[in-house]
């Protein structure tokens, strides 16, 4: 503080002695109150501003009060581990949803299996049931059926669609079987791939349902469900399976592709999910794409799950369905 010019004070606090007199008792006995620094009220606001935002700001984590909460996860990411968590959870809690998933087709030996299968792409595996019991009666073996004339075997199989390149198909890989592998249905992946009208996806159904070797089968159900539980981004058959078989160990992959497709069959359509009524909705990234109210969506669950006869004409016994109705019965 500047003090005016010809003031004692000035001369006095040079010499550091006091200034004796009158002005000097009173000015000891009345002491004003020190003026306040920029510097102390600058403190002394931020303080105040700093106590304030702390009562105010929530928690990290926590959302502001007045404003919704994130859905859980949204923070950030989900990690790789998180993720191999959670799928190995809806594995587990779908093998409690369906003990009794199982092949849809019905079959009795190796060689039906793998007809059937052929016969079932872009058909339902009903129309396929309804439709092989008066193929397999008429050529119950490779030989037969690669001897048959084509004719004959598109009117059979006309009710699955594509007949025509369906009849091609299995009568191709009826006359493999016979000239290459001694009328048997081999049991190996690359082997089995270069029949006639067989892929990878034919070839796990019938590995893993004939004869026990893992394998994941990536129809259209198991891939709209690996793409919406998020366990790859990939719209490839082949890179699906490859990314699904690092989630899960090899011994769960037949069980575990049985239990995904029953799901997307029952609940989780293509269409209109049934997320109200879905058992696993809690560990669903894509919970509400669907219909999430609970009374509409049970009105969407198909087979068993809605009451329906399943798909098979002749199920497992642990089936809790009722059997399909044979081709030309009413239900």
């Amino acid at each position: 503080m500047k003090t005016g010019p010809g003031r004692a004070a000035s001369g006095s606090a040079a010499s550091g002695k006091a200034a004796p007199g009158k002005a000097v008792g009173k000015a000891a006995s009345k002491k004003a109150a020190p003026r306040k620094t920029s510097a102390e009220t600058s403190t002394k606001a931020t303080a105040k501003t700093s106590t304030k935002a702390t009562a105010e700001t929530p928690v990290a984590g926590e959302p502001a009060a007045g404003t919704p909460a994130s859905p859980k996860g949204a923070a950030k990411p989900e990690s790789r581990l998180a993720m191999v968590r959670r799928a190995r959870k809806i594995n587990r809690e779908l093998a409690e949803v369906y003990p009794y998933a199982h092949p849809e087709l019905d079959f009795r030996n190796p060689f039906e299996l793998l007809v059937a299968t052929v016969l079932s792409a872009q058909t339902t595996d009903l129309r396929v049931n309804q439709t092989t019991p008066a193929l397999f009666a008429a050529y119950p073996t490779p030989e037969d059926l690669a001897a048959a004339v084509p004719e004959e075997v598109e009117e059979l199989i006309r009710p699955t669609g594509f007949f025509r390149a369906k009849t091609k198909s299995i009568m191709g890989l009826s006359a493999a079987l016979r000239d290459d592998f001694g009328g048997e249905v081999p049991g190996r992946l690359e082997d089995l791939v270069t029949l006639p009208g067989v892929g990878r996806k034919t070839a796990f159904v019938v590995l893993g349902n004939a004869f026990g070797v893992p394998g994941i089968t990536v129809d259209t159900h198991f891939m709209r469900l690996a793409r919406r539980w998020k366990w790859t981004a990939s719209d490839d058959p082949v890179k699906i399976e490859a990314e699904v078989a690092t989630i899960f160990p090899k011994s769960e992959w037949t069980m575990l592709s049985h239990r995904v497709i029953f799901h997307g069959r029952r609940i989780c359509h293509a269409r209109k999910p049934a997320c109200g009524a879905c058992p696993i909705a809690h560990l669903c990234p894509s919970y509400g794409e669907g219909e999430t109210d609970p009374e509409k969506a049970r009105k969407l669950l198909k087979y068993e799950k809605g009451g329906f006869p399943g798909q098979r004409l002749n199920p497992p016994p642990d089936y809790p369905g009722r059997p399909a109705p044979s081709r030309g019965a009413s239900t």
